[in-house]
């Protein structure tokens, strides 16, 4: 997948950052004198610089926020992300642990530490801290909490609560990819081909481009329901764009299920 709230602010203001010259970065914190702001500041071009993949400078300003102000929760969140990007899990852990310590109620920090915990194979307790982030009244997206407690709900196969979730995430936004191509899945899997159908065309139709694993979802939908024309077009669209993805693999063996 996602899928953070600092990584989703990353992605959309880092074309404004990533060439910004250091002299004029520093200028800009140069006029701030609150220790507060300098902070926020800093840990706001460490989510630029982690959304570009520049995570050595990341760190660097992140470092530069906590000397500005050491109990910023939101830099030590922003640590927690970054480490986990590095597989520095217990670095990660102490992170998230002391960014909670000190903004227990926050749903940003409250859900990234959760998929934190599901990456880590902890994937019960993570449900535990999406369900804090939903339940903060002036959380914006409550959705991303729910969908990301469906997909790892589901990777323990617990498939009851999985759906559930998804179902919620639904009905907040629905368009939310991640719910979509799971509840397609299970739709699948419970032999409800209408509406997998419906779930993985909705998929492909918010997506820029349909992923590898929705196309075999949709090519196995369409083998079920016994359109030929429509599994062949599916077939043809993953040859094309993943010929080196499993799931192509598993096409050409005949393994559809």
């Amino acid at each position: 997948m996602t899928r953070f709230a600092l990584l989703a602010m990353a992605l959309l203001l880092g074309a404004c950052v990533k060439d910004m010259p250091s002299s004029d970065t520093d200028a800009v914190i140069g006029e701030v004198s609150d220790p507060r702001n300098r902070a926020k500041l800093h840990t706001e071009l460490a989510a630029l610089y982690y959304g570009n993949g520049n995570f050595a400078v990341a760190l660097d300003e992140l470092r530069a926020a906590s000397k500005a102000d050491a109990n910023y929760a939101a830099a030590h969140g922003m640590f927690g992300l970054v480490y986990m990007q590095l597989k520095e899990n217990d670095r990660a852990q102490s992170s998230f642990e002391r960014a909670l310590s000190l903004a227990p109620n926050d749903p940003d920090i409250n859900h990234n530490y959760g998929w934190f915990l599901c990456q880590s194979g902890r994937e019960p307790t993570s449900v535990k801290y999406f369900m804090q982030a939903i339940r903060n009244p002036l959380y914006p997206a409550p959705w991303r909490s729910y969908s990301a407690a469906g997909f790892c709900t589901l990777k323990v196969n617990q498939v009851k609560e999985a759906e559930g979730y998804f179902e919620r995430a639904l009905k907040l936004e629905p368009d939310e990819p991640v719910s979509l191509l799971q509840l397609g899945q299970i739709r699948y899997r419970q032999g409800n081909m209408g509406e997998a159908k419906k779930l993985v065309a909705r998929h492909n139709k918010v997506m820029a481009q349909p992923s590898a694993e929705s196309l075999w979802l949709g090519l196995r939908i369409e083998r079920k329901l016994g359109d030929r024309v429509a599994e062949q077009s599916f077939a043809n669209q993953l040859r094309r764009r993943y010929p080196e993805s499993p799931e192509f693999q598993a096409l050409m063996r005949g393994q559809f299920d």
